[in-house]
């Protein structure tokens, strides 16, 4: 059996949303997995020369929490890599849901969307990146582990703006605060109402609706590089976020294009992905 897994980026709270909101980006990883083939894990794309090849990678080691004692066939696996690493567009949970979609095929079991995500998330531990990595879309994860799906309207254009620097998720959850104002919950509470509306209805919206005061200000602290960008995308009106826990942007295009920042940036524009990990699988 030869499968190959192709899994999506994805940018999580987007504005508001802190720890409930993903978002499906058209930027896909996949891995292809061999059992006929003699067993060796190599790599492309991004971090190609830096990920393990012993199999310490997080792709070979969520395949065996899921086999969870199980037997699994010796196989070889090829992956490439379309996600920016460390950047805060979901990369460790495209790894961590390949792995859960490669290690279930390989038992039998069929790797539906919803039988994916609880694995992924118990796993990875942020279910707001793997909830659209399964399911594709815009998604609202609850605490409780259930999933919303809504399709994104088509005129939102989401704009990444990738920085050189990485990012490191653990510092950037370090600086948040342990308790919240109640006026700062309340602010935040009514503008991720009001992004649910701008992604599924109206757009424009979007430039209100990004507004946050739980995560970003703290997390901006930390590269302030990035927050010098992100400031000026704000004074022109560019409707932006931090993606996930940064140092990535996550921007729209509304009224006008996006800027590029210039060197040390990448700005890549992919589409909305409308549905979340494919598998394809030959006998």
């Amino acid at each position: 059996m030869r499968s190959t897994v192709r899994v999506p980026a994805t940018s999580a709270n987007i504005g508001p949303g802190f720890d409930c909101f993903g978002l499906a980006l058209d930027l896909c990883n996949e891995i292809t997995v061999d059992i006929h083939a003699e067993p060796k894990i190599t790599w492309g794309g991004e971090g190609e020369d830096e990920l393990p090849v012993d199999g310490s990678d997080l792709i070979s080691e969520t395949m065996r929490r899921v086999a969870d004692g199980r037997a699994l066939p010796a196989f070889a696996m090829h992956g490439v890599n379309r996600v920016p690493l460390a950047r805060g567009l979901g990369s460790s949970s495209a790894a961590v849901v390949a792995g859960v979609v490669a290690a279930l095929t390989l038992l039998g079991s069929e790797p539906t969307p919803m039988a994916a995500f609880p694995l992924a998330s118990s796993i990875e531990g942020h279910p707001d990146n793997a909830a659209p990595a399964c399911c594709g879309g815009f998604t609202i994860a609850l605490p409780d582990g259930a999933v919303h799906r809504f399709d994104a309207h088509p005129d939102v254009r989401p704009v990444l703006l990738v920085p050189e620097l990485r990012g490191s998720t653990v510092e950037a959850r370090a600086v948040l605060p342990d308790l919240v104002p109640r006026a700062d919950a309340v602010f935040n509470a009514a503008h991720a109402a009001l992004m649910v509306r701008a992604l599924t209805d109206d757009p424009g919206l979007l430039g209100d609706a990004l507004q946050d005061r739980m995560h970003q200000d703290v997390r901006l602290g930390l590269v302030p590089p990035v927050a010098e960008v992100f400031r000026a995308l704000r004074d022109d009106g560019v409707p932006v976020c931090v993606s996930g826990s940064g140092p990535t942007l996550l921007a729209f295009e509304t009224r006008a294009t996006v800027p590029d920042p210039g060197d040390g940036w990448r700005v890549l524009r992919p589409a909305i992905r409308a549905r979340g990990f494919d598998l394809v699988s030959e006998t």
